[in-house]
C-alpha cells in the first residue's frame, strides 16, 4: 500500500487519534489570542495553520469536530454543534458530559448537515489538521481533518470561520494548542490547572507502571486488508506515552509515516508485542483469532488484548486514558 493511502487511513481511523504528547514544550508561539478576554471585546486568534480569525466579539457559539469538542467540554466550554467520525450520541468519550443541548450535525467522517449546522448559528468552527509527514508538513491546499473535501470546507467557512488544531508530533504540543484555544474562548486558568494536576498524577503513575513491568505494547488497527501498527513517535498520544516510559512496538521507525503495514500473509513479522491495543473501529479479538496467520500471536494467545479508543488530547481525557493504560500494563505479563 502506498504511504499516502496509509496516511489517509490514519486520519480516518485514529484520532485521533490514537490518539493522543513530551511533557515540556508549548505551542503558544504558533499563534496568539487577543489580549482583551472580555466577551464583548474584539477577538483575534491565530491557529496552528497560521490562519488568523478576527471577530468583533469573543466567539460564544462553537461548533466542533468531536475530538476537539471533548477538549472544549473538559475546559468548561459547551459546543452548540458537534460532528463526529462515529455516532456522537453513543461515543463513550462523551460520557460524563451533557451534550443534550448541542446539535449533532454529523455522525460519519466527512458527512456534515450544513443546514442544521447553519441553524445552530456558530460563531466559530473548530477542527484539526494532520501533518503529511514526520517533519510536520501541513497540506493547506487540501481539506482540514473531518471535512470531505475543499468544497465542503468552503461551504462551512461561509457559515462561520474555521480554526484548526495541528494533531502531529509531540502530544503535549497538541494538548497545549487545545488549551490555548480554550483559554481564548473563555476557559478559566483554574479549570485548566485543576485538570493538569490530575494529568500530572496519572503521568507519574504511568511512568511507574512502565518501570514496574517492562512489557512491549502493540497499538494497531486491523481489517480485511491486514494489520496497521502505529508508529509511536508519529502519533501524538503514543509519543506522549513513549516519553513517559511505555515501550511500543516500533519495528521500522524510519519507514513510512504513521503506520507499519502488514498483509495477513506477513503478519508474523509484527508479533513481538506482549499486549495488543486494538482500535475499536477495526477487527476485534474474535476476528483476529479467525485469521489463521495471526491466531498464534503470543499476546492474542495469552488473552492480553484490549479494545482501544483514541482519547481526545486534553488533560482530562488523557489522565483517564493513562490510568487505563497503567492498569493494563500492571495486569499483563512479559511473554518473551
Amino acid at each position: 500500500m502506498k504511504a499516502s493511502t496509509a496516511l489517509r487511513r490514519s486520519a480516518l481511523l485514529l484520532v485521533p487519534a490514537l490518539a493522543l504528547a513530551g511533557l515540556a514544550g508549548c505551542s503558544s508561539d504558533s499563534g496568539t489570542a487577543s489580549s482583551d478576554s472580555a466577551a464583548d471585546a474584539a477577538w483575534s486568534y491565530t491557529d496552528d495553520t497560521g490562519t488568523t480569525v478576527t471577530l468583533d466579539h469573543r466567539p460564544e457559539r462553537i461548533a466542533s469536530f468531536s475530538d476537539y469538542a471533548i477538549g472544549l467540554l473538559s475546559n468548561g466550554i459547551d459546543p452548540v454543534a458537534i460532528f463526529g467520525r462515529v455516532d456522537v450520541a453513543s461515543d463513550p468519550r462523551f460520557d460524563g458530559y451533557d451534550i443534550s443541548k448541542a446539535a449533532i450535525v454529523g455522525n460519519s467522517y466527512g458527512e456534515i448537515d450544513l443546514e442544521t449546522l447553519a441553524d445552530a448559528a456558530p460563531d466559530l468552527i473548530v477542527t484539526g489538521i494532520y501533518p503529511t509527514d514526520r517533519d510536520g508538513t501541513l497540506d493547506l491546499a487540501g481539506p482540514y481533518y473531518a471535512f470531505a473535501d475543499v468544497e465542503q470546507q468552503a461551504q462551512l467557512a461561509k457559515i462561520a470561520p474555521i480554526v484548526a488544531i495541528e494533531v502531529g508530533g509531540k502530544g503535549q504540543d497538541v494538548i497545549d494548542s487545545s488549551n490555548r484555544l480554550a483559554e481564548a474562548l473563555g476557559a478559566s486558568q483554574e479549570t485548566i490547572d485543576a485538570a493538569k494536576q490530575k494529568f500530572d498524577t496519572a503521568a507519574a503513575d504511568l511512568t511507574a507502571a512502565a518501570k514496574e513491568n517492562e512489557i512491549e505494547v502493540t497499538q494497531m488497527y486491523a481489517d480485511a486488508d491486514g494489520i496497521y501498527v502505529v508508529k509511536p513517535m508519529d502519533e501524538p498520544e503514543t509519543e506522549l506515552y513513549s516519553s513517559l516510559g511505555v515501550k511500543f512496538t516500533n519495528a521500522n521507525p524510519d519507514g513510512f509515516y504513521y503506520w507499519d503495514i502488514y498483509s495477513w500473509e506477513n503478519a508474523a513479522q509484527m508479533m513481538t508485542g506482549d499486549v495488543l491495543l486494538v482500535n475499536v473501529e477495526g477487527y476485534q479479538e474474535a476476528d483476529l483469532r479467525a485469521q489463521p496467520t495471526f491466531a498464534s500471536d503470543p499476546a492474542l494467545a495469552a488473552g492480553q488484548i484490549h479494545s482501544w479508543n483514541g482519547a481526545a488530547l486534553d488533560y482530562t481525557s488523557q489522565a483517564a486514558h493513562m490510568e487505563q493504560l497503567a492498569d493494563i500494563i500492571r495486569s499483563s505479563k512479559k511473554l518473551s
